[in-house]
């Protein structure tokens, strides 16, 4: 029992650390709100993706822009491009997994949406294939990304990298930023009085 807790403890210090540091990264929060609100209020859309835990990333920062964060709204438009397991698989299935994003954003990403990718390393070839076509499409393409931010990070537009290697710390902190970008977009939703409370 003292070692889970000594474990449990040391865990729960890494990640308060590390939390310490994302003071940094609030220049690259505000200008991918201020990208993204202007997204909308030219009435783009936002798309987003990731695999495995940052799949579940995506889908959940989209959900929470559909829905509500907080407040009473009318939904704001956004869709996880992971969520679809007939999509996904007929195209792993006919053309592989490497295009599996590619093909959704040519499908439904128009200049001047706002295209956000979720991944830990910054090297997966389905992502990185996804912000370069989102890029000649002329979308905004921002990446939450860490382990010193891989090859997403050249690509992207805009790249908010975690400082960790450990994959554990860098979704925590994708999702509370993911989090807080909700926030702030439902904010400025509402100033526009476009609630519906």
């Amino acid at each position: 029992m003292e070692q889970r807790l000594t474990s449990y403890q040391g865990e729960l210090q890494e990640h308060l650390t590390l939390f310490r540091t994302l003071t940094g990264l609030e220049p690259y929060l505000n200008e991918l709100l201020l990208k993204t609100i202007h997204t909308l209020q030219s009435g783009g859309k936002i798309l987003l993706f990731g695999n495995g835990g940052s799949a579940a990333d995506a889908q959940h920062i989209a959900a929470e822009l559909m829905v509500k964060l907080q407040r009473n709204r009318q939904p704001i438009p956004a869709i996880a491009l992971t969520t679809d397991t007939s999509i996904l698989t007929s195209h792993g299935n006919d053309f592989g997994f490497d295009s599996v994003f590619q093909r959704q954003v040519d499908a439904l990403a128009m200049p001047g949406d706002t295209v956000i990718a979720f991944t830990t390393s910054g090297n997966s070839k389905n992502i990185n294939l996804a912000l370069e076509h989102a890029n000649q499409l002329g979308t905004n393409t921002a990446v939450f990304s860490g382990k010193g931010g891989g090859l997403s990070s050249k690509i992207a537009k805009l790249t908010i990298n975690v400082p960790s290697m450990n994959t554990a710390r860098i979704q925590e902190a994708h999702i509370f930023m993911g989090h807080w970008l909700c926030l702030e977009i439902e904010n400025a939703v509402s100033a526009q009085g476009k609630m519906h409370e």
